[in-house]
C-alpha cells in the first residue's frame, strides 16, 4: 500500500488513548489497508514494531517482529504479529532496564524499565485470539508498541534522565532510529 510519514513526539495524537477496533471492522478492506501501511512503514524504517498512532491513525492495532532489526542485532527473533485491542498482564514485579529508541523520537535513546515476563492477549487480523506469555526482548517490544496505543512514549518511563539523549552524544555509535 504505502509508506506513511511517522508522527513525532510533540504531536498530541501520540498522547491519546487510541480507539478500540470493533469486531465488525476486523477483516474489512479499511483495516487490511491499515495493516499493510503499518507493515510497509515498519519495514521501510527498519523498525522492530510500529503502532497505528505513529502513522496518524488512533486505533488500537500494532505490528511487530518478523525480521531482524539492524538496530537490535543481538536480540532474539520475535514472531511477526498483528495485535488488535491488546491487554497486557505483567507476570511478576521484575523490571529490567535496557536501551530503547522509537521512530517517533528519532535520533534518541534512553534506558527504560520494562517487565521481563509478560502475558499479552488480543486479536489477530482475522479476529482469532492471541494469548502469549513472553520474556526479555519480545516482552519489551510488546510493551513499547502497546504503550503507543495508550498515549505513552518511552521517555515518559525513563527513571534517570541522564540515560536519555541523542545517540551520538550518548556514545552509542551510529545506530539508526527506532
Amino acid at each position: 500500500m504505502a509508506i506513511k510519514p511517522i508522527v513525532k513526539m510533540g504531536d498530541p495524537l501520540l498522547l491519546r488513548v487510541a480507539d478500540t477496533i470493533p469486531p465488525e471492522a476486523i477483516g474489512s478492506p479499511e483495516l487490511n489497508a491499515l495493516i499493510q501501511d503499518l507493515k510497509d512503514t515498519m519495514v521501510a524504517m527498519n523498525g522492530a514494531g510500529i503502532a497505528a498512532p505513529q502513522i496518524g491513525v488512533s486505533k488500537q492495532i500494532t505490528i511487530f517482529g518478523g525480521f531482524k532489526s539492524p538496530r537490535y542485532p543481538d536480540a532474539e527473533a520475535v514472531p511477526y504479529t498483528i495485535l488488535i485491542n491488546p491487554v497486557l498482564t505483567p507476570l511478576d514485579d521484575e523490571l529490567v532496564d535496557d536501551w530503547e529508541g522509537c521512530l517517533s523520537v528519532p535520533g534518541m535513546r534512553g534506558v527504560v524499565p520494562r517487565h521481563r515476563r509478560l502475558r499479552y492477549q488480543g486479536l489477530d487480523e482475522q479476529g482469532r485470539s492471541i494469548d502469549r506469555t513472553v520474556t526479555d526482548f519480545h516482552a519489551r517490544v510488546v510493551q513499547h508498541e502497546c504503550d503507543h496505543l495508550f498515549g505513552v512514549l518511552y521517555p515518559m518511563r525513563i527513571r534517570d534522565m541522564r540515560t536519555f539523549g541523542f545517540i551520538d552524544a550518548l556514545g552509542l555509535g551510529d545506530l539508526p532510529d527506532e
